[in-house]
């Protein structure tokens, strides 16, 4: 029998090391999304990150004595030869139970004075002629952004997965949805919020320098939840109006003739797309100044031509989507882009090379 405990004890300590190490190993992973709450880049964020550095620094402490207790009790009461296996009991020891019920009381109470502090700063709606209000929708599975008329845009702007905002300006947010829930989170630049169906949130956005803010849908919202991506891009208020006034303005090329015919009667995709308005929304992105962004197909792949041809003709087999019936006349429904080389129903015609490429070559704005 003292073998085999022998043994047992012999087989948990490694086992224990390995896991301890793995642990260990885990948390030290890279950050390979580029997203970095500890990293503030303006003043939302900054005041989360003041509200969770001295918080975490009490829970270590607290996490440190517990543990430093335990190990002491562990030791220190331990089964020895020739002594009781229960020690001394404390029940009925007034000051005890009154000090493990008042201290622990004291320091959430402590916590939830800058914690309720921070809520209510965080809640101001902000307001005013310099503030930028912009509408953002989570669909399955990308963001919409749209910019209404303004004292800062003169005309409605509507793009996707990239937002541009000034550096120094506020930017009001205001959250929707029209399927699942979504979490709407740039953590360099604020907190996560809640993006529900029926209801609006609103989360207040500032740049305090120009960078590129990288965020993503924080709430599993079905299928390719994991591909909802975005990015907040802010420049000087020069750049901005420049991209603005970029955005106003239409396509690169006239939408006419064989881009028209082939985006439209050939294949359907102005039933879910706009190509030549960014004033508009549809239930796909607009794709009016697709080229001026730098991502697509929710900011999982790098704007390229080879990228755009593969997923122009072939979308599903770049990202996971429930589109097997979307050239389907009703009452069959769909959710994402369709492919037009694999699964086509009978009657629908399969993309050539060339189409994509005369389809490609307009939406990057190439004569």
């Amino acid at each position: 029998m003292k073998e085999l405990k022998i043994g047992r004890r012999a087989y948990r300590l490694p086992t224990a090391a390995f896991i301890a190490g793995f642990s260990i190993f885990l948390g030290s992973c890279s950050n390979e999304n580029g997203q970095n709450s500890l990293s503030p880049k303006g003043p939302a964020a900054q005041t989360i990150n003041n509200l969770f550095i001295p918080v975490l620094i009490v829970a270590i402490l607290i996490g440190i004595a517990i543990i430093a207790a335990t190990f002491y009790v562990a030791l220190r009461f331990r089964h020895r030869e020739g002594r009781l296996d229960n020690p001394k009991q404390i029940h009925g020891n007034s000051m005890l139970e009154i000090g493990w019920t008042i201290v622990p009381a004291l320091i959430l109470a402590v916590i939830a004075v800058p914690t309720v502090s921070t809520i209510f700063a965080l809640a101001e709606r902000p307001t005013g002629p310099d503030v930028l209000v912009v509408d953002a929708s989570g669909k399955q599975w990308w963001w919409q952004f749209e910019l209404g008329k303004q004292p800062m845009v003169p005309s409605n702007i509507v793009t996707s997965t990239e937002l541009h905002i000034p550096v120094n300006t506020k930017v009001l947010v205001r959250l929707h949805s029209d399927n699942a829930i979504h979490s709407f989170w740039i953590p360099e630049l604020a907190g996560k919020k809640d993006v529900m169906p029926a209801r609006t949130n609103e989360v207040v956005l500032e740049a305090s320098a120009p960078g590129t803010f990288l965020g993503a849908c924080a709430e599993y919202c079905g299928l390719s939840h994991a591909d909802m991506r975005m990015r907040v891009i802010a420049s000087s208020m020069a750049d901005w109006e420049a991209w603005r006034d970029d955005q106003i303005g239409g396509p690169a090329q006239a939408y006419t003739g064989e881009v028209a015919q082939l985006t439209g009667a050939t294949y359907g995709c102005t039933n879910c797309h706009i190509f030549d308005k960014s004033t508009k929304t549809n239930y796909g992105p607009n794709l009016t100044h697709l080229a001026s962004r730098t991502t697509f197909a929710g900011g999982t792949y790098e704007l390229n031509r080879e990228n755009l041809t593969r997923w122009v003709m072939n979308a599903p087999s770049m990202i996971a989507m429930q589109a097997k019936d979307c050239r389907l006349p009703p009452p069959a429904t769909c959710v994402g882009m369709p492919s037009f080389t694999k699964n086509t129903p009978k009657g629908q015609p399969v993309m050539t090379q060339s189409d994509a490429d005369a389809i490609v070559s307009y939406l990057l704005g190439e004569t």
